[in-house]
């Protein structure tokens, strides 16, 4: 032990043991086991920890918790230090504190010189083959929109097939369900020698079950997808429309599901809003732990521009990143596109980034209809002047034709225009259930296919609605 006479470990390991029982063992399992008692000196203890991200992580979430926790057992204001050591941070998660998650096999007992050997090589193992090599949970910055998700996607990706099986991740484009799901898979292929990972959207697992089928290859199609360790599937709602693949991923999913295989899926809506699925596919999504990833706020879209700009190595002034994030609202591949347009022009026309630059080569970003923020109350006054009524008849209780088609109208535009699910727009329509939400999306989707004149009807509306979001 390094650090002369100092010795608090006593008071560490005693300290890990009292949290383990305020804590859920979610979140003891993810962000304890992996950090460990390294040295002390006076009243500071040395903590190590595997990365930058797992102790910024540590810090925010439970310092206070860790500092107060030993106070209370020693009597002393003790504080601490974080060192990054990713092979002795491996070591430590393990031998810790004896609460370690259970692994799957694969892999060597941290700890001895073969756990050393395999973490070194897993530092410069070869990209997974269909894997983003930058999806990963170091580059994925975590806010309020989306730390449940986050935290449940690393739980997951430490212990694949153990808990929280299936997940299922949802929310709209561009709010990182890719990232997320692609990170579970490159933290398991470098963690685990030995485990199958199989990732591809929907629409390749249908193109792969048409094709196995045209050319008799069901069985290569089985087993390549039956016998996953791990099994990542993104946007299940193009499974709509397509029984003979839900029947296939019905199958796969009960013999993975029956083998303890871990499976992860995306979808852009919650799987109650998957329509023409099957009852029993629907109950096999919902059976495990469902997650939803919301906008990000204004504090995680700086930091996102922030983590962005440090790996494009350029110098960008904060106010300028405090200018699209005060514009672009919408989701972090819009956020994304407008960074890229301005360090794609300064890289071209030689030219330093200032406020006046951005303003004017992002005018259009700015301007676009989808940036402005289109209110309910602004969808709800423009469908109830067209239609001659008012707002508060339309979020009243009244079910008469005359109201019920203007307010199925505007619910249906309401999902069009904005990322409220259906349950806030029915809490905007008079507390109404998700349920009638859906049934008046459908209704209107179902009727402009046999009514000519109702389609050039919600455009317009739609038009209108913007127009007024602009001017507001």
């Amino acid at each position: 032990m390094s650090g002369g006479s100092w010795d608090y470990s006593v008071f560490w390991n005693e300290a890990m043991k009292h949290i383990e029982t305020e804590v859920s063992e979610q979140e003891f399992s993810m962000w304890f086991n992996r950090m460990g008692y390294s040295h002390a000196a006076e009243s500071t203890i040395f903590v190590s920890v595997p990365s930058s991200f797992y102790r910024d992580q540590v810090k925010q979430r439970y310092l206070n918790l860790i500092e107060q926790t030993l106070h209370d057992l020693s009597g002393s204001q003790l504080t601490l230090e974080f060192e990054v050591k990713k092979v002795g941070g491996e070591v430590a998660a393990e031998s810790g504190n004896g609460s370690g998650a259970k692994r799957p096999t694969g892999r060597s007992a941290a700890g001895s010189e073969g756990g050393v050997k395999v973490a070194e090589q897993k530092r410069v193992r070869r990209p997974h083959p269909t894997l983003r090599e930058e999806y990963t949970f170091e580059n994925f910055v975590v806010g309020h929109n989306n730390s449940f998700a986050a935290n449940a996607a690393m739980a997951i990706a430490k212990n694949p097939g153990t808990g929280y099986n299936p997940c299922l991740i949802y929310g709209g484009v561009g709010l990182g369900k890719t990232h997320l799901v692609q990170s579970i898979g490159n933290s398991v292929y470098q963690e685990f020698d030995n485990l199958k990972i199989v990732y591809v959207t929907m629409e390749s697992f249908t193109n792969d079950f048409i094709q196995s089928i045209r050319e008799k290859k069901t069985q290569a199609f089985k087993t390549k997808y039956r016998y996953a360790d791990v099994l990542l599937i993104d946007d299940i709602h193009f499974l709509q429309k397509k029984p003979e693949t839900q029947e296939e991923l019905f199958h796969t999913f009960n013999a993975l599901y029956d083998s303890n295989k871990q499976m992860v899926f995306t979808c852009d809506r919650p799987v109650s809003e998957i329509r023409d699925l099957t009852d029993r596919l629907r109950s096999r999504f919902e059976r495990g732990l469902n997650v939803d990833l919301q906008p990000p706020s204004f504090e995680t879209r700086f930091a996102i521009l922030k983590k962005k700009i440090e790996r494009a190595t350029i110098a960008i002034p904060e106010e300028v990143i405090e200018l699209i994030c005060n514009n672009v609202t919408t989701n972090v591949r819009d956020l994304e596109a407008a960074l890229t347009k301005l360090i794609a022009y300064a890289d071209l026309v030689d030219k330093d980034i200032s406020l006046d630059v951005a303003r004017n080569q992002l005018k259009d970003v700015f301007a676009s209809p989808k940036q402005n923020n289109i209110t309910m109350d602004v969808i709800q006054r423009t469908v109830a002047d067209y239609f001659n009524m008012s707002s508060q008849e339309l979020k009243g209780k009244k079910r008469t034709k005359v109201i019920a088609f203007p307010r199925q109208v505007a619910m249906f535009i309401a999902r069009e225009m904005t990322e409220y699910s259906t349950t806030e727009v029915g809490l905007e329509f008079g507390g109404r259930d998700h349920t009638t939400v859906m049934h008046a999306c459908q209704r209107i989707e179902s009727r402009m296919r046999t009514d000519p004149t109702l389609e050039p009807t919600v455009q317009f509306l739609i038009r209108q609605i913007k127009e007024q979001g602009t001017k507001s």
